[in-house]
């Protein structure tokens, strides 16, 4: 019987290179068209080096700016520079119809189970990281984005429950850790189409802290960031954090008999480090502030705080320059 029956990805390697070259490049090329002036996959640093990390498959860790796209450029990125296709996660809570969970795991996606009592949280956690774990140990590689999304208000951090997930059973945290091989990517987006939504939730949680999103809620975000204009889009690879590692170890032997929430903590650090410094930076001026103003009108609130949403909107387009800049000084004092 097969315990991963419940989220693994399809077993249908034909079938997805013919949706990949047939139907997925073509509509991601006339998406990338008419909705981008362009997307790009860079490098922070040696790209040498970069493309030996991933040579052999990677976990591919990610700030998130877009529910479907983000994966999906990624996924035709590297497809197209490197032949990897890496599996890519999908909360069941967009499953807002019948057939969108066949579909994604056709297409090389493994289900996260969300919204399930606290007891079944866990057993889905181990099953997940034994399902993970078993892909990178084959060479495979991997793409999940954060329950949270990460984008919200523009901060990027990685959770630490995810690393908790993605090495429960395991003594040593660093050495599993270092069999994931993580490869964080800085995704930019110089407009973010789904900015006053996530400004409407933000007001939505200050007015009522017990408000949640809702499926219709999920899926007119996905539509919105599919057909919204982003401007130029970036996708920025960074080397494995593994190397990191080492050198930590090497300096600071006495970190592998720290606790574990410790240990998990200063791999989010670097994580986030490598992520921050790949940050694009683009021009603000004043056409932007009449950007914002335009998507200000488009918050659908019966008593909108526009004074909130409006420094909602501009905090999460400054939080990256601000993550951006204390990165690079952390790195000119190490």
């Amino acid at each position: 019987m097969d315990k991963f029956r419940k989220i693994r990805a399809y077993r249908t390697e034909w079938l997805q290179a013919v949706f990949d070259w047939i139907i997925a490049y073509p509509i991601l090329k006339r998406m990338e068209r008419k909705t981008t002036s362009s997307v790009e996959l860079a490098y922070l640093g040696d790209r040498k080096m970069i493309e030996q990390d991933i040579r052999h498959g990677a976990f591919f860790m990610t700030n998130h700016r877009d529910i479907c796209m983000d994966s999906a450029w990624l996924s035709i990125l590297l497809r197209t520079r490197y032949f990897i296709r890496p599996y890519i996660g999908i909360g069941n809570n967009l499953f807002g119809k019948w057939w969108i969970e066949p579909l994604v795991r056709t297409l090389r996606c493994f289900v996260v189970i969300r919204n399930v009592s606290p007891r079944e949280q866990l057993a889905n956690a181990q099953l997940l990281s034994e399902y993970l774990q078993m892909l990178r140990y084959k060479g495979k590689s991997i793409w999940l984005a954060q329950r949270q999304g990460r984008a919200k208000d523009g901060n990027d951090l990685t959770q630490s429950g995810v690393l908790k997930m993605l090495t429960l059973g395991s003594d040593d945290f660093f050495e599993a850790v270092k069999l994931l091989n993580i490869c964080p990517v800085s995704i930019n987006y110089e407009y973010d189409p789904c900015d006053y939504l996530k400004a409407r939730e933000m007001q939505l949680v200050r007015d009522n802290p017990q408000w949640k999103k809702s499926r219709r809620d999920d899926l007119i975000s996905m539509q919105t960031g599919i057909e919204g204009q982003k401007g130029r889009v970036v996708y920025r690879l960074t080397r494995s954090i593994n190397p990191e590692i080492d050198e930590l170890l090497a300096k600071q032997p006495e970190v592998q008999q720290l606790p574990r929430n410790e240990q998990i903590q200063l791999v989010c650090n670097m994580i986030d480090r490598h992520i921050h410094q790949g940050y694009e930076l683009y021009e603000r001026g004043k056409a932007f502030e009449q950007y914002l103003q335009q998507q200000l009108r488009k918050v659908n609130l019966p008593n909108p705080d526009e004074a909130f949403l409006m420094d909602k909107l501009h905090e999460m387009y400054e939080t990256p320059v601000i993550n951006h800049r204390k990165s690079l000084e952390y790195r000119e004092v190490g």
